[in-house]
């Protein structure tokens, strides 16, 4: 592989239907396909998402993110009687929050946002870039009962919902989010985690597989598409991530005696890889901008599951540095041909 290619942003892109793009979740989280690439061979499998326990053997370790979305999408009102598009990114300071803002017009500092017909607000204190501000609440209270009352789950842009009175509200609270998701803080789901379900995750456990969980808040980060045209030149925006003494302990002791570490999604690998000594791994909190990249030498993760990603993103790049450019390609060019789901609602792939 030319080395030079591995570096350009427009060699990791694809052609992709959008009939492919999948807009709605499967009836049952375990049937999505799954697509497995043998990255020393290039070899390919096309199976159902339970033969995941087919590729896991007693003293592996499945690393899930438990980081829980939350509805942080708001529609909101402004004095003029605009509509607002708010997201909100990570909370700042007591009843302060980063947020994303989309209306027509040109809102000032000072300015008021309604998010109900009673008094439930936030207020423009700073701008910080064209759309980031620091919005004010009464309140941290404040925030969770707009939050929870009011908002909505923040998806991605090439999943399509009614802008005011949305039906799939309920579907997308239950099904963009992990079974196991604990900890909120993320504003996009770790998607590779939506296929698992309670029963499946008991019989990985009974396999006598350690199920061990780390956390990251996906943030912007992740999502942020590259905009240059060599990918070294992309910065990654920093996320929040903690793993635990007790999970450092538990991936230290697979490791030690040859099992393998099996990362459930990009977020999981890149704090494994954030936290990867040259022996092992320590337990930490604080915040990551690793961008995986070629020619990065993984040191902790083995196997990686995964969903299928848009071109020319950072996703897009951690996994093909993981598995090689060509064979991930190649790999998605089947994908599309045989008709797979793609994006955060899609089908998924397993590394190994």
């Amino acid at each position: 592989m030319n080395t030079n290619e591995e570096q350009i942003t427009a060699f990791y892109d694809y052609p992709l239907c959008k009939k492919l793009v999948a807009q709605h979740p499967l009836p049952d989280r375990d049937a999505s396909r799954l697509l497995v690439l043998h990255r020393t061979t290039g070899k390919r499998e096309h199976r159902r998402f339970p033969d995941i326990v087919h590729y896991l053997r007693r003293g592996d370790a499945l690393v899930l993110n438990d980081s829980k979305v939350i509805p942080a999408k708001l529609i909101g009102h402004r004095k003029t009687g605009g509509s607002v598009k708010v997201l909100l990114i990570n909370k700042l300071a007591h009843g302060k929050w980063r947020v994303l803002l989309e209306t027509r017009g040109k809102p000032s500092t000072g300015e008021d946002v309604r998010f109900s017909d009673g008094p439930l607000s936030g207020t423009l204190l700073e701008r910080l870039s064209a759309r980031e501000w620091v919005m004010g609440f009464e309140s941290d209270d404040t925030v969770w009962e707009i939050i929870n009352n009011h908002g909505r789950m923040p998806l991605p842009p090439y999943i399509k919902r009614p802008a005011q009175k949305d039906p799939f509200s309920f579907e997308d609270r239950e099904r963009y989010q992990s079974v196991f998701a604990s900890k909120p803080g993320s504003i996009a789901a770790p998607t590779a985690g939506l296929h698992f379900t309670q029963p499946l995750l008991e019989e990985i456990r009974c396999m006598g597989v350690e199920i061990i969980r780390v956390t990251l808040h996906v943030g912007l980060g992740t999502f942020m598409p590259i905009r240059s045209d060599v990918i070294t030149h992309h910065r990654m925006e920093k996320e929040y991530f903690e793993l635990d003494t007790d999970a450092a302990r538990r991936l230290n002791e697979v490791r030690n005696r040859g099992g393998k570490i099996v990362a459930v999604g990009s977020t999981c690998c890149r704090v494994l890889e954030t936290l990867a000594q040259g022996g092992g791994i320590k337990a930490s909190k604080g915040w990551t901008d690793l961008f995986i990249h070629p020619p990065y030498k993984f040191k902790m993760v083995n196997t990686l599951l995964t969903n299928f990603h848009l071109p020319k993103t950072t996703l897009l790049v951690l996994v093909a540095t993981f598995a090689g450019r060509t064979k991930i390609l190649d790999a998605y060019a089947e994908a599309v041909e045989k008709g797979y789901r793609f994006y955060s609602y899609g089908d998924a792939m397993l590394i190994v």
